[in-house]
């Protein structure tokens, strides 16, 4: 006589407990894609950041173009640079407007009532962030080859590119929501921004540099290191703290 099984009276007759068991996961990632979702619907409708950040890169790049007239070497030496000038300063006007939508139009207040992990909404804004930046880059290196007569489509430049734009978008979105509550959110994101995410500019500078140059790779991946090392190390950060900065 076999012995009658035992189940879980919270899981349904057709749910097994490994399907239970994803389920958490399931619908962590369900609301980081809403929250995603919700910030990319909404910028198609409205076109308010990405217009600015665009208009921004182009006119920084316009105005280098004709401060930095000088042979094609020279250019070269620059061109990293000003590619990560032009990023860093159209990457902090986008998290700083990112933020300050949500807050100004009370959204900010509803996605912290929603029933979900807080860590939710902090990794779904960085993607929503990610997006617009590697969109403004897109746009940005094209016209920067143009002006400057520069071959940027190299597969390690554009692996730069990508690590760095996640390291600065995932330590800016934290410290753009830290910076939104205060009256003055315009002025003091870049001013706790820039010391913080001094060593990924650093290194992706070097890194850049280095592809455009045509050097060694033993001479890049020091730089790469620290590149993957600092957006390993400060997206946990960042994951660990963003429940205590949004409920300050």
């Amino acid at each position: 006589m076999s012995k009658p099984q035992i189940t879980d009276p919270g899981l349904s007759t057709a749910e097994t407990p490994a399907a239970a068991d994803q389920r958490p996961a399931t619908n962590y990632l369900r609301a980081i894609g809403a929250v995603a979702w919700k910030d990319l619907a909404a910028e198609l409708r409205s076109r308010e950041l990405l217009s600015a950040m665009l208009v921004f890169a182009l006119l920084v790049i316009l105005i280098f173009n004709f401060a930095l007239e000088l042979d094609v070497k020279t250019r070269t030496s620059v061109t990293a640079g000003v590619l990560w000038v032009t990023f860093a300063f159209a990457g902090t006007l986008g998290l700083n407007r990112s933020m300050a939508i949500e807050k100004d139009r009370g959204c900010l207040d509803g996605l912290l009532l929603a029933p979900v992990d807080r860590s939710a909404i902090y990794f779904g804004k960085v993607i929503s962030n990610l997006v617009f930046m590697l969109i403004v880059e897109i746009i940005v290196l094209p016209a920067y080859s143009v002006l400057y007569n520069t071959n940027l489509f190299q597969p390690g430049l554009m692996g730069v590119i990508l690590l760095g734009s996640v390291g600065y978008t995932a330590v800016g979105t934290l410290l753009s929501t830290m910076s939104v509550q205060a009256r003055t959110r315009d002025v003091l994101l870049p001013i706790l921004l820039f010391p913080v995410v001094l060593p990924i500019l650093i290194a992706a500078v070097k890194a850049s540099s280095g592809f455009l140059q045509g050097a060694e790779m033993t001479a890049i991946m020091p730089w790469l290191n620290l590149l993957i090392g600092y957006d390993v190390i400060f997206t946990a950060i960042a994951f660990m703290v963003f429940d205590y900065v949004v409920e300050e």
